[in-house]
């Protein structure tokens, strides 16, 4: 069940100098992670969709920071006479979107641009209507300049969505394991304390510093999810893969109860394994802003 408040939240970013949850696994390691994502969350990204305070349909859409396509898919859905330039630093996950896109019968409009998007001058991405950045700003080292970018980007009336995570999601209930309860919660409060550094806009309020970049913030709204993992075996996959991610951060952070205890969940061949677990369920909050270019 997705549940809707209006709520004031915000989110994390990238660019790490030691590895954190977001690279552990590489290119390949993370686009798994993200399609997981967009399969279990697409009820959820449709809503939010849905919600985006447009003027008109939009017809030309950039989508920053794209990763596998989650973002891209809906906004083709919901606008269906739009094309949409996608673009992220990864050549993988740019792959990935190209042949969902050619799977689903729309590469005729979509456009893949490879760019880091901290560099200083952008390809060329147009004069959208519409910008989309999800789970992509708090990746930014100099988001006021990217910021600044995507204001100067814009057809003049243009949108600009900024949706951002709580965090990683959350999956075991706080009593589980068995042998080591609130397992999962430590494992978040070490990498919350190794990403402190690298990601000094992780939970910011985006309103201030879109206003700053010239934007009128038209609303915001936080968006709960719950979703059950009984009968949903992508939601357990999702699980193993994010805790396997996380066990890379911090593997030399943990006790030795505590590491031992995370790789009875891991080991799928274990009856332990989250794979096999009926307790699961997958708790997340993305807060999404609405800025338009006046």
């Amino acid at each position: 069940m997705t549940h809707a408040h209006p709520h004031h939240h915000a989110s994390p970013p990238h660019h790490h100098a030691s590895p954190g949850p977001d690279q552990q696994y590489g290119a390949g390691g993370q686009a798994d992670i993200l399609d997981l994502d967009a399969e279990v969350l697409a009820e959820h990204t449709a809503s939010i969709t849905a919600w985006l305070p447009v003027e008109n349909a939009p017809r030309r859409i950039v989508d920053l920071g794209c990763g596998t396509g989650a973002g891209t898919f809906a906004l083709l859905d919901r606008f269906p006479d739009a094309h949409v330039t996608a673009v992220d630093n990864s050549s993988e996950h740019l792959r990935r979107l190209r042949s969902k896109a050619c799977a689903r019968d729309v590469e005729e409009r979509v456009r893949t641009v490879q760019a880091d998007l901290d560099a200083v001058g952008w390809p060329d991405l147009g004069s959208p209507d519409l910008v989309w950045a999800s789970a992509s700003m708090h990746h930014m080292t100099y988001p006021d300049r990217v910021l600044r970018g995507v204001h100067d980007l814009l057809a003049p009336g243009g949108l600009f969505a900024v949706v951002e995570l709580s965090g990683f999601p959350r999956f075991l209930p706080p009593s589980a394991p068995e042998d080591r309860p609130g397992l999962e919660e430590r494992l978040h409060a070490v990498t919350d304390r190794m990403q402190a550094a690298h990601m000094p806009h992780r939970g910011a309020d985006w309103a201030p510093l879109l206003a700053d970049a010239g934007f009128t913030v038209e609303g915001h709204r936080t968006i709960t999810a719950t979703i059950t993992g009984f009968g949903n075996a992508a939601v357990s996959r999702y699980a193993l893969s994010g805790l396997q991610r996380l066990r890379g951060a911090v593997v030399e952070a943990l006790s030795r109860e505590d590491l031992a205890a995370l790789d009875r969940l891991l080991d799928t061949d274990s009856p332990y394994s989250v794979l096999h677990r009926d307790d699961l369920t997958m708790r997340t909050e993305r807060t999404v802003w609405a800025a338009r270019r006046t």
